[in-house]
């Protein structure tokens, strides 16, 4: 379905080169949620993708980085399953001949700036509003030499994931829009007044004809023909004769057990299966836990192991808690506990190990051994920013467990006193030395100095 007259009217006023040069990325968000609601976006999406494959439809460096930004904030609370999410990518990472423009695949999007990559990459992977308060051209100014590199392999691989669910034929399909070779090889300085006037004229005609016609050029695309091929006739002396009845009455035989509710067992091993994979909705996680606290034998069938419970954590940590608590009486739950102990820290793993020590005693060695696996991760990652993070994250858990009683600071105080040392320009860390040395006198008067912020 393709946008009438008037909706693309409103979009590319969004988009022109005025308002993109002088509104905020908020503001030009907040004038697209103005004229489409949520059940538009799907196919301003489409046209979006088509004025960005096509840059002599949609020519000004900030007119493409508004409609990237728009692309994003359509869905920016569903990333997880955004329809779009592979633009992101194919933008992030060009086909092999993309940079050269003369020779690019047609239907690939034109090379971005390394101003564009950053914005992308830091509004994929954060959710800071900081850049959303910015223009266009504020961005587009910025000092390429300055700008940190994103890593969005996590995007990249979800996609890759999610794809390789999807049959071949829905993967092989590519635009049939052709662009305009002449005015890609033309220069500013070849272009004359007169002739950028009916340019835009044209500009304008040719995108209401892609866009907004019956049948229009977005909704199509090329895909290989699936052919079946038709049957040799057979011929042979022995044949049965095809015989029609000469009364036609016919009764339909229909299976009222077709398309019944499913059992409970089957539907919590189902969306079970599915939070593996990626993060459920909310009625989801509603309905698997209510299930669960139904009937709390149910965590031994729904096919959680060891192994999977990594998994479990970082896409879904309050069922990941809900289960472990079920699982406590049960002799496998020491492997439970080893595996969290020994996965890679985050947010979510630290989440679930600080729930589970305010509901539940835990052995204290396994607490100590996940404390140990956070701080040595903290002291091995190189890379400034996500170290910071993390070692942020560490201080505020330890700070939760001791403010809780759950572990006796003098077990710890000679570990974290040292870590503290080592990242006593972090103000978290210093807030927990300080922490340390009120709780913990005798040690704390050991230490000449405290870490300074």
């Amino acid at each position: 379905m393709s946008l009438t007259l008037k909706e693309l009217s409103l979009l590319l006023g969004v988009l022109s080169e005025e308002a993109t040069r002088t509104q905020t990325f908020e503001a030009l968000g907040y004038n697209l949620n103005r004229h489409f609601s949520k059940p538009d976006y799907f196919k301003v999406g489409t046209t979006l993708v088509l004025l960005l494959q096509n840059n002599d439809l949609l020519s000004h460096a900030t007119q493409r980085l508004a409609a990237i930004y728009l692309l994003f904030d359509m869905y920016k609370n569903e990333l997880s399953t955004h329809p779009f999410a592979s633009v992101f990518v194919h933008i992030l990472n060009p086909p092999m001949n993309h940079k050269d423009q003369e020779n690019r695949f047609y239907w690939a999007i034109p090379h971005i700036s390394s101003q564009e990559k950053y914005f992308l990459s830091t509004i994929l992977t954060s959710l800071s509003k900081e850049l959303f308060k910015k223009t266009a051209p504020q961005i587009l100014e910025m000092d390429p030499t300055n700008l940190q590199a994103i890593d969005v392999s996590g995007v990249h691989l979800s996609l890759v994931e999610r794809q390789s669910e999807l049959p071949s034929t829905a993967k092989t399909s590519i635009p049939c829009i052709l662009p305009d070779r002449d005015y890609i090889h033309a220069t500013a300085e070849q272009q004359t007044p007169n002739a950028k006037l009916i340019h835009a004229e044209v500009q304008k005609q040719t995108t209401d004809a892609l866009l907004t016609e019956p049948g229009a050029a977005v909704e199509r695309c090329l895909k290989p023909e699936f052919i079946q091929l038709a049957p040799p006739l057979h011929s042979a002396t022995d044949e049965l004769v095809w015989m029609n009845p000469s009364v036609e009455s016919h009764e339909i035989a229909w299976d009222y057990n077709m398309c019944t509710t499913q059992s409970a067992d089957t539907e919590v091993r189902r969306l079970m299966a599915k939070a593996f994979k990626s993060a459920l909705s909310l009625p989801q996680q509603e309905g698997l836990l209510g299930a669960i606290k139904k009937d709390p034998k149910l965590v031994y069938h729904i096919g959680l192991t060891p192994a999977k419970l990594p998994v479990l954590v970082e896409n879904n940590p309050l069922v990941a808690i809900d289960v472990l608590l079920k699982l406590m009486s049960s002799s496998q739950i020491t492997e439970y506990f080893n595996v969290l102990v020994n996965m890679e820290m985050s947010l979510h793993s630290m989440e679930v190990v600080n729930r589970l020590t305010t509901v539940v005693d835990l052995p204290s060695e396994f607490i100590h051994l996940y404390i140990s696996n956070c701080i040595t991760t903290c002291e091995q990652i190189k890379e400034k920013y996500m170290q910071s993070r993390l070692v942020r994250l560490v201080c505020v858990f330890l700070q939760s467990l001791i403010r809780n009683k759950i572990i006796d600071v003098k077990d710890i105080f000679i570990e974290v006193q040292a870590f503290c040392i080592e990242f006593s320009r972090i103000r978290e860390a210093a807030g927990l030395f300080r922490l340390l040395r009120t709780l913990d006198g005798g040690n704390g008067d050991q230490a000449n100095s405290a870490p300074s912020k």
